[in-house]
């Protein structure tokens, strides 16, 4: 059994309240083969909410607390991010879940890429603060683009 953003399987909980669906990782939930989680929603966020991004530095930062999730409004949201974060992993921890696909560029789930905190649109290498969690706890972790590229590998 692996964790999935709740987005890539198919369930409309990003922000804009849409889905990320991805195909393939939408029918590992369907057959029971992976558990969906929103470290955002997990944390009190609403569907949908206003986006949000991290200012001064990545996952880890956050949680050294040298960084800051901000909504584009100018809302601190860091308390949400972490307490998600926290209760995603408890949740994961309970199923035995040591393997996860997250969400690439998600202020929460990025695993090699951000955005930049400025609403440009504009990435950085970094992570998520759910990433950053999940890794601190010996969790791996992969974007669904690294996990594609993979089951590719093992077709061939």
């Amino acid at each position: 059994m692996i964790g999935v953003s709740a987005c890539l399987g198919g369930c409309p909980v990003r922000y804009d309240g849409q889905d990320q669906k991805v195909a393939e990782i939408a029918d590992l939930v369907k057959q029971k083969r992976a558990i969906p989680v929103c470290p955002e929603v997990l944390g009190g966020l609403p569907i949908p909410r206003t986006p949000a991004e991290i200012v001064g530095g990545d996952g880890f930062a956050v949680w050294q607390g040298k960084a800051r999730v901000v909504s584009c409004l100018g809302e601190d949201v860091t308390e949400m991010f972490t307490q998600g974060a926290i209760t995603a992993y408890q949740q994961l921890k309970e199923k035995g879940i040591e393997i996860l696909i997250l969400k690439e560029k998600s202020p929460s789930c990025g695993s090699q890429w951000i955005y930049d905190g400025t609403f440009s649109g504009t990435t950085v290498k970094g992570v998520g603060v759910a990433t950053a969690y999940f890794l601190n706890q010996g969790l791996r972790v992969y974007s669904e683009t690294q996990w594609l590229q993979e089951e590719a590998i093992k077709c061939k």
